[in-house]
C-alpha cells in the first residue's frame, strides 16, 4: 500500500435531476447538454417526450419501451458510446427501478419463482444486476445526465393573499441511496423550476438557481480543469511489448485488459487507442488463417 498526492483529475459528467412531473427534468438535461457542445444522445423512457425540445438544441434520441431491464439500459448507453455521442441522457432511470420489468417487478417475480415468495432473498440476484447498470453509468466514456422522478406531494401556500396549491417533490424514486452515485444532484422545484444542490461536489451550485446552457458550461470547464494523467512512457511501452509477446488468446486478453484497464483509470484516451490498436493488431498476427 501507498500513499500518494491527492489530485482532481479530468472527469466525466455525472449528473442527476430530480423533481415532480412538470419539474423539467427533461428541458433542463438538454440545456445543460446544448452547453456542453457535442453529440447528444437521449435515451427517453417518457414515450418520446424529450422529442417535444428538438427545436432547443439538436440530438438523437433511442425511444425505449418496455420492459425497463437493466440489461436493456446497459445495451441503449453502450451503443450511445460505441456510436461516439459525448453525452448522454437518460431520461428517467425511474423506470430502471419500478417500471414495467424495470428492478421491483424483477425481484417480485424472481421471489415467486425462485424464492417461495420471499422477496428478501431475490434481491441476491436482482441487485447485481442493478448494480451492473449504475457501473455502467459510472464507467461510461461519455458525460452523463440522468432525470429521476420524485414523489409528489401537494400543499397549499399563501402568496400575494391568495391561496393555491402547489406540487413538492419528495423522494426520488430510485433505488435507496442512488444520489451518492453523481457527482452533482439538483432538485428542481415545480412552480418556478429552481434547482437546488443537494450534493454538489463542483461547489458551484450553493444557491438555487435556474437551469441554462451556462449551467452546462459551467459545469464543462470545472470538468475540464482537472488534471490529465497519462501513463509514463515506459510503463506504456511495457504493456505494448506484453501485448507484443501474446501467444495466444488468453495471454492477449490479458496483457490487453490490464494495459486498458491502466490507462482508463487514469483517463488516457490517447493510451487506451494505441493499446486497442496493437491488440487488433496482434489478434490477426496469432489467428490461424482458416480460423479468421
Amino acid at each position: 500500500m501507498q500513499f500518494s498526492k491527492a489530485i482532481r483529475k479530468r472527469s466525466k459528467l455525472r449528473l442527476a435531476l430530480s423533481g415532480p412531473s412538470g419539474s423539467g427534468k427533461s428541458y433542463g438535461a438538454l440545456l445543460i447538454a446544448k452547453g456542453f457542445g457535442g453529440k447528444i444522445a437521449v435515451i427517453d423512457t417518457e414515450r418520446g417526450s424529450a422529442s417535444l425540445y428538438s427545436d432547443l438544441v439538436e440530438f438523437d434520441t433511442l425511444e425505449l419501451n418496455p420492459p425497463f431491464t437493466p440489461e436493456r439500459f446497459i445495451e441503449a448507453m453502450n451503443a450511445a458510446a460505441s456510436a461516439g455521442y459525448e453525452v448522454c441522457i437518460l431520461d428517467s432511470i425511474t423506470h430502471e427501478w419500478n417500471g414495467a420489468g424495470g428492478c421491483l417487478e424483477i425481484n417480485e417475480s424472481l421471489a415467486q419463482s425462485r424464492f417461495k415468495g420471499n422477496t428478501w432473498a431475490a434481491w441476491n440476484e436482482t441487485t447485481p444486476r442493478h448494480r451492473a447498470f449504475v457501473d455502467t453509468i459510472l464507467q461510461s466514456p461519455m458525460h452523463v445526465i440522468a432525470t429521476m422522478r420524485s414523489k409528489t406531494e401537494t400543499s397549499q401556500i399563501e402568496e400575494n393573499g391568495r391561496k393555491k396549491i402547489v406540487k413538492l417533490g419528495m423522494k426520488s424514486e430510485q433505488r435507496e441511496g442512488s444520489e451518492y452515485e453523481f457527482s452533482v444532484v439538483l432538485d428542481l422545484e415545480h412552480e418556478k423550476h429552481y434547482a437546488v444542490a443537494t450534493k454538489d461536489r463542483t461547489r458551484l451550485f450553493a444557491d438555487p438557481h435556474i437551469i441554462s446552457a451556462e449551467t452546462g458550461k459551467r459545469l464543462r470547464d470545472w470538468l475540464e480543469s482537472g488534471a490529465v494523467l497519462k501513463l509514463g512512457d515506459r510503463e506504456a511501452a511495457d504493456y505494448l511489448s506484453a501485448i507484443e509477446a501474446a501467444a495466444d488468446m488468453d495471454s492477449l486478453t490479458h496483457a490487453f485488459g490490464s494495459a486498458y484497464t491502466q490507462a482508463k483509470k487514469l483517463g488516457d484516451e490517447p493510451r487506451m487507442a494505441e493499446f486497442k490498436a496493437k491488440y487488433d493488431t496482434r489478434k490477426i498476427a496469432i489467428t490461424p488463417k482458416d480460423a479468421a
